[in-house]
């Protein structure tokens, strides 16, 4: 019986997404604590403006926007061939398994670090102090890891329903609109709640500040959202060719609710 599961297509492919899934979401929380500049990734210069009254503002991103726009696909893959209580159940066990993660980075901060040897060992390398390093990378705020938890899963569960109300609609037409319509809105949402979790509530910013962050950011995402809907049309196009068309057709129409017509 077990070699039969599997063995399955269907269940293969929900292991091959949920894997990737939750695996990018704590990648992204891992490499978040790093700013980048996307104005240097093209080799421009920085020219910061104005927004909503906040000055000094430049196209600075976390890393973890490097990998949010293909959870958002992977969610929308999800919904679509195993609807909404799938997309839950993995968004749950991301959750869980980041804040696991990080309870880890806390005990692992903790621990006495080695003296002798390696909180000096890459001094040549510019880093004096690897314990110090160590904590910078790994010890992010209470109040961010609360920010970023919240906010992924929010805007998972308002993709989930945005995506079905859209199809409802649509039906088996405009895989884009359902597709990058709930991303957009999700997104949205997500770029907010971070901000204003971790820096309204943890830092006393004003809501000027975090709309016109959330703004900036929320700027990136959209973009991503249109570039990488061509994506969505690729991987449904593996997905059929790998499961058939009349596998894949039933699980479409399980994913709506309608196994039973």
């Amino acid at each position: 019986m077990l070699h039969k599961i599997l063995n399955d297509k269907p269940t293969k492919l929900f292991i091959l997404l949920t894997s990737f899934f939750v695996a990018n979401a704590l990648i992204a929380e891992c490499i978040g604590g790093k700013l980048f500049s996307l104005e240097r990734v093209f080799g421009l210069i920085p020219k910061p403006f104005s927004l909503l009254g906040e000055s000094g503002l430049t196209l600075t991103l976390t890393c973890g926007v490097l990998l949010w726009p293909l959870e958002f696909i992977m969610t929308d893959i999800v919904n679509e061939y195993f609807g909404p209580k799938a997309v839950k159940r993995i968004s749950y066990i991301a959750i869980s398994l980041i804040g696991y993660a990080f309870v880890m980075f806390y005990l692992a901060i903790k621990v006495p670090p080695n003296q002798s040897f390696w909180t000096a060992s890459q001094q040549a390398n510019g880093v004096p102090d690897m314990q110090a390093a160590f904590t910078g990378v790994f010890g992010q705020g209470m109040w961010i890891i609360m920010g970023s938890m919240v906010a992924f899963l929010l805007s998972q569960l308002l993709d989930v329903w945005v995506f079905h109300k859209i199809k409802k609609v649509t039906g088996e037409k405009w895989v884009w609109l359902r597709a990058t319509g709930s991303t957009i809105i999700s997104q949205l949402v997500d770029s907010f709640v971070v901000l204003f979790i971790a820096f309204k509530l943890g830092q006393g910013w004003s809501y000027q500040k975090v709309i016109a962050i959330c703004l900036v950011n929320y700027s990136y995402k959209f973009t991503m959202a249109i570039v990488l809907t061509p994506a969505i049309y690729m991987i449904e196009k593996w997905i059929e060719n790998y499961l058939g068309a009349e596998t894949t057709e039933k699980m479409k129409r399980y994913a709506m609710g309608h196994e039973n017509e």
